[in-house]
């Protein structure tokens, strides 16, 4: 028996996500911040056991391939390679010439253009930066930021190598990293980097207690999803950064409400 069928509009905005091998959070994080009607398609790039400069670069020539491995007739409105540092290492302008490459996309991000965009939005321009990972990698992100203008004003890592110990990283440990660092003089906000990191529900509460924007690589790389697609994020989506931009949005930052 011959069956007929209806095919259904295509409404939903799909987004792509391209997350290394080794990352065990980010999937999770973008369902709590992301709406339910966007489509999330995600694929996975082949990325070392340690994180090194060599291990980092090695990934743009996977790149392609596991862009390639997204659904060719989705209709991407952004495609986001999730590697904070393979960013910095590898250049975004580069990162983005490979993803326009290998899909059909409008936009194409990363956690290190999503930083810049929301420094950018809550006017940072000295950053204090928690990183989780060894000196040769750390000084890559920094220098790439000073690139765009955005200084380092306060410095501390993990000096971790192996990336599942990163994933393993406290969300006690990164409060006590964020409270030393907040402390040091003439500091305007704070980035908690890598994809890997256990960040989301220690945003809203170390901004109320230290008074300056908290950015984690998962969370900016969300609203920055949001900015380019033209999509609200849950309301339980964390930060002030999310607040940026919506009329109606309201937090509070040591007790002052800022009308976002």
């Amino acid at each position: 028996m011959h069956l007929t069928c209806d095919l259904i509009d295509e409404v939903a905005p799909a987004l792509g996500l391209v997350v290394l091998q080794v990352d065990q959070r980010i999937e999770s994080d973008f369902r709590r911040m992301l709406p339910s009607g966007v489509t999330l398609h995600v694929t996975r790039v082949p990325s070392g056991r340690d994180v090194t400069p060599d291990t980092l670069q090695q990934m743009e020539a996977d790149i392609p391939g596991a862009v390639g491995l997204l659904p060719p007739a989705a209709r991407f409105r952004a495609i986001g390679y999730a590697c904070t540092s393979g960013a910095a290492q590898i250049g975004s302008a580069r990162v983005a010439e490979l993803v326009h490459g290998a899909a059909a996309v409008d936009a194409v991000t990363d956690p290190l253009v999503a930083l810049l965009a929301a420094c950018k939005t809550l006017g940072i321009g000295r950053l204090a930066l928690v990183s989780p990972y060894i000196a040769s990698v750390s000084g890559q992100l920094r220098k790439a930021l000073a690139a765009e203008g955005i200084e380092t004003a306060a410095f501390g890592s993990f000096d971790v190598a192996e990336e599942a110990r990163v994933a393993r990283i406290s969300k006690e440990s990164l409060r006590a990293a964020a409270r030393q660092l907040a402390a040091q003089r003439g500091v305007d906000g704070l980035f908690m980097s890598c994809t890997n990191l256990d960040t989301l529900d220690i945003i809203a509460p170390l901004e109320a207690e230290l008074g300056i924007p908290v950015l984690s690589s998962n969370q900016v790389l969300a609203w920055h999803f949001c900015q380019l697609a033209s999509l609200d994020p849950v309301a339980a989506a964390p930060g002030i950064l999310f607040c940026a931009g919506n009329p109606s949005g309201t937090f509070t930052l040591s007790g002052s409400d800022i009308e976002a």
